[in-house]
């Protein structure tokens, strides 16, 4: 497996900007009941190829990474790199996970830890699609 880089500015990596979108339409998702409910059709970041989105705010206590991968099927993660809590991206090009920072830790598309500083990999979350909602186990 290739171990690249996504492109970004030493800036974007000193203060961690994240690269991964959050929805364009923050009605797509609500938390409710320890799970985030998302609406695939309102969500146009996952809607082909290997996209991926961001979860924050609206009452959610952890970030969510949710990543669609290339054969289609959907994964969520805790969006906390294990090395210094920053952000992480997914990179369309590769199907990997790596932090939005200085760090660069580098992460499998099923969150193991590749390369970089960081001694663990991803919190991998429960996630069932039924038609047109993913739900994603947070509790």
């Amino acid at each position: 497996m290739s171990n690249t880089r996504l492109k970004r500015s030493f800036w974007q990596r000193l203060f961690g900007i994240c690269a991964t979108p959050l929805p364009k339409t923050p009605s797509c998702w609500r938390y409710e009941d320890g799970k985030v409910i998302l609406t695939l059709s309102k969500t146009s970041e996952l809607q082909e190829g290997m996209g991926a989105v961001r979860l924050e705010g609206n009452g959610l206590l952890k970030r969510i990474l949710v990543v669609r991968n290339k054969q289609g099927d959907y994964q969520a993660f805790h969006n906390h790199c294990a090395h210094a809590g920053r952000r992480i991206d997914h990179d369309p090009a590769t199907g990997q996970l790596q932090c939005c920072s200085v760090s660069k830790s580098t992460y499998s598309n099923t969150g193991e830890q590749i390369s970089g500083p960081a001694k663990q990999g991803l919190q991998a979350l429960e996630v069932t699609r039924e038609d047109d909602t993913l739900s994603i186990q947070i509790l």
